[in-house]
């Protein structure tokens, strides 16, 4: 019986085949944006699910508090880890990261630079990095033993066993390979090329200091142990050792720290997952309306079918039995898209990668995905053809062999419904990829408080520091640059906190603050094109004095609660700084964001960075080439790597950028897919009235009435579909404005826009169809007449 339903099936779809290509293609096309975004999805899910600890690894976190201040940081204290391990046996382990570092490494005639952290030792049995070679309990056991990944040993060592292979990094420190990494998967926080132990350097990174927050500290809690009990316990401990300090610790787990990133008055609130949710909600509806496409032709092909369907019950067949025929065809038609979806996600799947940022694949040979397959293909089947089954074998078969049988108005109001569903969901997507485009050129278009262009780093490394004087001469004397300076890390990282900051007669109350800590060399102001407010510049050259001195921005200056700043003095533990400038807020972390508390600190020694604003006048090509040749100059053993830091900082807006792109991109295809539904509708619609049409011309219709007729019906379908979606989007958008603190407000022009271009293509889809029935030849119309 199932045979003879599909051979049915298989004969129904070759005699419609205007039907079957129009309903293949909306399935095709909306299974296909279905498998990519839930393989995307699925990627997501999984980052760092491949450690076996995973049910006990957190990440601790600072929470701050202040008047009208509240942030959250996962930048701490070194003591912090072994605090944590020793003061509480609910722990297991902890292990401290510090920031990726660039180094040089050397083996016999090669050079290669590579990115790495500096970690406990208990990293590597806290976290499940498989090593190839080596012991992960025994690797970093010595301070100048190094862990590398197969991509770096293959570079530096080729078919070599690298193990206890002895490489030079920076040209002055010497390691043993103790270990070799399996390459990192993609799908984790973590990527590095190599791992040393922390202990070697820990005292260039204020190891001892309570106050100095320079690392990332991981916990490892015991099996079975509750996590808001521990919490309980932590939570005062950074005051316990630092009372001037507010903050109080809590623990991330492992399976939210790529997912749930976003932090707002100290308390996660989102991330990457408001896109995952949105891909999520986008992926059933192309699929839903993909779905909707094939009830809407089903149903307007009911007249046709109806002889059909009543000699059939005429001759015996039941409902169940016709039931099953129109839903055996639903799914030949679902599988028959299906195995087409598979190939045009395997075709897009290299650019869908390149636009994700993600290295995702189609597992064929896994029987999960098989079974997932057929069980995707089964639902989609059955959802788009549940209703058409039931409502076409539902005709009375004496009515319709006289000859008076009628549709009668359900599956006409039905055919609006869904026509209306479709364009409701269609103009939803359009009002939110205008508003997520909106969103991120707003953004964009904040001050960012400084002159962004024409700016690049370079990182201090090799014989930079000592020759930083004469680098700095050649760049200003060949004409390179027309101003050079030194800070502690890229102007666009937030990469050091502290906290406990006071000035004598103001409200203590401002201690409770974290102040991001910027380190400079002097010519800053002049090298960042930053305004300054009132004083002046930290310069070490002509002011001795400087080495204690700092800038503070605006916010800094008002969280101070300072009005008259320059000459006052802060102090923070035993230090002290005198203020000789105040500058205006400048973004240094995420343009989405309040522009936190900020001190900018005289410092040579803590001065990882060149910052150079190239001579535009020169030509930056040509500012480039000199700077190459000088930096080749005086640092010979180093590659010249720079970056331009408007590029750098416009990689704060990737995940929004993304997001922007795959919501415009799969409104395309809801859009595609709406619009392929309503040109089988007006076609099969016109077909139905081609005497009516014929009848009109006769009597003196021109073309642009009948084509006004039979497009006018679409039209106030779709209004109303706009007039559903406005304040649906609004409300789904204003939600997902709430996240950023800098955010646009929308308008009526956003909902004019989006109006506009719905109407417009379902004017253009349906006037194809009308236009060429009215211009039909009315003899052949009414002939039979």
């Amino acid at each position: 019986m199932l045979k003879n339903y599909f051979k049915i099936a298989l004969r129904g779809l070759r005699n419609k085949i205007s039907f079957t290509i129009i309903n293949v293609s909306g399935l095709t096309i909306g299974m296909a944006s279905a498998i990519l975004i839930l393989m995307w999805v699925q990627n997501e899910y999984s980052y760092d699910g491949f450690h076996k600890n995973k049910e006990n690894l957190y990440k601790a976190w600072n929470h701050y508090k202040g008047p009208g201040y509240e942030s959250a940081s996962d930048i701490t204290a070194s003591p912090l880890a072994k605090s944590l391990k020793e003061q509480y046996p609910e722990i297991k382990n902890t292990a401290r990261v510090y920031w990726d570092i660039d180094r040089l490494f050397s083996y016999g005639d090669k050079s290669i630079k590579a990115t790495g952290n500096d970690v406990d030792k208990s990293f590597l049995t806290m976290f499940t990095f498989p090593l190839i070679k080596g012991n992960s309990n025994h690797a970093l056991d010595h301070l100048n033993s190094i862990v590398i990944t197969r991509k770096l040993a293959e570079k530096l060592f080729g078919r070599d066993n690298p193990i206890d292979k002895i490489v030079t990094v920076n040209q002055k420190q010497i390691y043993k390979v103790s270990g070799v990494l399996q390459n990192l998967p993609p799908n984790s926080q973590f990527q590095f090329d190599y791992l040393v132990n922390l202990s070697a350097n820990e005292k260039y990174y204020s190891a001892d200091s309570w106050t100095f927050n320079s690392y990332n500290t991981y916990v490892q809690l015991q099996p079975g142990v509750s996590i808001e009990q521990v919490s309980k316990k932590i939570k005062n401990l950074i005051v316990q050792h630092d009372t001037s300090n507010k903050a109080e610790l809590f623990l991330h787990p492992i399976d939210k720290w790529h997912l749930y990133s976003r932090f707002e008055n100290g308390k996660p609130v989102g991330g990457r997952i408001d896109t995952v949710r949105l891909l999520i909600i986008i992926a059933m509806l192309v699929l839903f309306i993909a779905c909707i496409n094939f009830m809407n032709l089903s149903t307007a092909q009911s007249q046709k079918r109806a002889k059909e369907i009543s000699v059939r019950k005429v001759i015996g067949a039941t409902r169940k039995s016709l039931i099953n025929q129109f839903l055996s065809e639903s799914i030949l038609i679902t599988f028959i898209s299906g195995c087409l979806s598979l190939v045009i996600a395997q075709l897009v799947a290299p650019a869908f990668n390149q636009l994700t940022g993600e290295q995702m694949f189609i597992n064929y040979a896994s029987p999960l995905f098989w079974l997932s397959f057929i069980g995707f293909i089964l639902i989609t089947g059955l959802l788009a053809g549940s209703y058409p089954a039931f409502v076409l074998s539902k005709f009375n078969p004496v009515k319709v062999l006289k000859g008076v049988f009628k549709t009668g108005k359900s599956p006409v109001n039905l055919r609006k419904v869904l026509v209306v569903s479709q364009f409701s969901i269609a103009t939803v997507l359009i009002i939110s990829t205008i508003v997520i485009y909106r969103q991120i050129r707003f953004a964009q278009n904040r001050d960012t408080g400084y002159h962004i262009n024409n700016l690049i780093e370079i990182p201090v490394e090799g014989d930079i520091d000592k020759n930083y004087q004469l680098i700095k001469s050649d760049l200003l004397n060949t004409g390179a640059a027309t101003s050079v300076c030194r800070t502690s890390l890229s102007v666009t990282v937030d990469g050091r906190q502290e906290n406990g900051y006071s000035t004598d007669g103001v409200n203590k109350d401002q201690q409770k603050l974290n102040f991001s800590r910027f380190g400079t060399s002097g010519d800053f102001v002049k090298t960042l094109g930053i305004t300054l407010i009132e004083g002046r510049d930290i310069d070490l050259n002509n002011y001795a004095s400087d080495s204690s001195a700092c800038l503070l921005n605006e916010t800094a200056a008002k969280s101070l609660g300072l009005k008259n700043p320059i000459g006052k003095t802060i102090t923070n533990g035993n230090g002290q700084l005198h203020i000789v400038g105040v500058i205006k807020d400048f973004i240094l972390n995420s343009p989405y964001v309040n522009i936190s508390p900020m001190l900018v600190i005289a410092s040579k020694k803590w001065s990882y960075n060149t910052v150079i604003r190239l001579n535009s006048k020169a030509g930056i090509a040509n500012s480039i080439k000199k700077a190459e040749d000088i930096f080749k100059k005086y640092n010979s053993d180093y590659p010249f790597n720079y970056q331009f830091v408007d590029q750098e900082y416009d990689k704060k807006f990737k995940d929004q950028k993304q997001a922007g792109i795959i919501a415009a991109l799969f409104a395309g295809l809801t859009i595609f897919i709406s619009c392929l539904g309503l040109f089988g509708l007006a076609a099969y619609m016109a077909e139905n009235r081609l005497k009516e049409i014929g009848i009109r011309k006769v009597l003196g219709a021109s073309v642009a009435d009948i084509t006004k007729m039979l497009t006018s019906e679409f039209v106030i379908l779709v209004i109303i579909a706009i007039v559903i979606a406005i304040p649906v989007s609004y409300v789904y958008m204003q939600k997902w404005l709430q996240d950023f603190n800098y955010r646009i407000s929308i308008g009526l022009p956003t909902f004019l826009l989006a109006g506009i271009i719905a109407i417009t293509i379902a004017i253009l889809t349906v006037a194809m169809q009308s236009v060429k029935a009215a211009l039909a030849n009315p003899a052949k119309s009414i002939r039979t007449e």
